[in-house]
């Protein structure tokens, strides 16, 4: 039907769904998916229903420019994904060992833009690995230090790249220096972690250092 097939290519364009999914919810092969694909697509483009030109991000150091470029403040976080026990005998077995959550993890860095939308998300390491260490790694210090002016929102985990970078990362106050700290210093900290979006929105708003970013 023309309908099962106008809504299999909506949701394979919206939500990026494969075509072996499709193939499964509509219990049909994998070809009749692709060919209904091919044949509705060119239907919607003649009444204007088109996909606008993606931006296409391969690497850290592609992000970063886009993010400079564009004036966008980004925001970096560790994330943790749980897996099985590596195998007796594997020597870096002990490496998986999340200090954090204390259970069996693999570590990935994502990179978002101020609205959310993930822009990278790195090979992953063994849970142990910092997230300040799996950044570095990454070579996330150059690419700021050497690059655009711009502002990346980051937790605790990241204290101490804001120096390495020009100010460049902003994380909040350290425990040990927040009692010393000038009034304008942890006002701005604590604003971004306030404002750092968990699926919501963010506002822009002029930094006391004179710089425009989002808090």
């Amino acid at each position: 039907m023309f309908v099962d097939r106008l809504l299999a290519t909506l949701v394979h364009l919206r939500h990026a769904t494969t075509h072996d999914v499709l193939a499964c919810w509509f219990g049909v092969d994998r070809s009749t998916i692709i060919r209904a694909i091919a044949e509705v697509r060119p239907l919607l483009a003649e009444r204007g229903c088109t996909i606008s030109p993606a931006v296409r991000l391969q690497t850290l150091a592609e992000v970063i420019d886009h993010l400079g470029t564009d004036g966008k403040t980004g925001i970096i976080d560790g994330t943790e994904i749980r897996v099985r026990r590596p195998a007796a005998g594997r020597k870096d077995r002990d490496e998986f060992i999340s200090g954090k959550n204390k259970q069996n993890a693999v570590k990935t860095m994502v990179v978002t833009d101020g609205d959310g939308r993930v822009l990278f998300c790195s090979p992953t390491k063994p849970g142990r690995c910092a997230d300040i260490t799996h950044a570095r790694q990454l070579g996330l210090v150059r690419l700021l230090a050497d690059g655009p002016a711009m502002e990346i929102l980051a937790d605790a985990g990241y204290q101490g790249l804001g120096v390495q970078t020009g100010g460049r990362v902003i994380t909040p106050t350290h425990r040990k220096f927040k009692k010393n700290a000038p009034n304008w210093y942890e006002e701005m900290y604590d604003a971004s972690a306030r404002n750092t979006p968990r699926g919501g929105s963010v506002s822009s708003t002029a930094s006391p250092t004179g710089r425009t970013g989002v808090l």
